[in-house]
């Protein structure tokens, strides 16, 4: 019986170190190829004034109204980041504008980089924790709720008042995403939301 017990405790350590280990490099995989695969464009408010959440879409508005015109043909994230980094004292310029065109002295601050994020929700499609490059813009103290959307895939010119990605939302995601990471980020089955949860879970405490 103890020889039993002894080879149970060792089998079951061993099966949950081998759950552990796989679930723990599939989030990595996942979150690392998110992370190569999506440029996320993340715009915070002031406060969380209506006054000044209602500045940050106004600012959200004349952004992408602009950098559409920049990444209208362009179907590769690196090309989408180089035009971003080119163009950042046109970002500044235009939130200023916007700022001071509606009363307010904010100063808007810019930034490329990589950047955490906690899990986030585009109406259907959402996005497990972890670091994402991202085109950032900080509206004065920027300490009010967050605005988001995706430069590339561009999903950030589909559906905005909405909130919902509608098919060629998802055919974009379809075309940039591997086949796994598009069923994570659009999970509705139980299992899916299961490996959403995993990738969360490990990237909230590495982060």
């Amino acid at each position: 019986m103890r020889k039993f017990l002894k080879n149970f405790i060792i089998l079951s350590t061993l099966f949950i170190a081998f759950f552990v280990i796989t679930a723990y490099s599939y989030a990595t995989n996942i979150s690392q190829g998110l992370s190569e695969d999506i440029f996320r464009l993340h715009i915070l408010a002031n406060s969380d004034s209506d006054e000044d959440q209602n500045l940050k879409l106004k600012v959200r508005d004349h952004i992408l109204e602009y950098m559409k015109t920049l990444t209208i043909d362009t179907s590769d994230k690196q090309a989408v980041i180089e035009q971003a980094k080119h163009h950042t004292s046109d970002f500044q310029k235009i939130a200023e504008n916007v700022i001071h065109e509606n009363g307010y002295d904010y100063p808007v601050t810019i930034e490329i980089g990589n950047f955490y994020f906690p899990t986030k929700h585009y109406g259907n499609i959402s996005l497990p924790a972890g670091n994402y490059d991202a085109l950032r813009i900080k509206i004065g103290q920027a300490e009010g709720q967050n605005w988001w959307c995706s430069l590339f895939p561009p999903l950030c010119f589909v559906s905005i008042s909405s909130g919902v990605i509608d098919e060629e939302g998802e055919q974009y995601l379809k075309e940039n995403l591997s086949d796994e990471e598009f069923a994570i980020v659009s999970s509705s089955s139980s299992e899916l939301e299961f490996k959403f949860k995993i990738i969360e879970m490990l990237n909230q405490n590495n982060s």
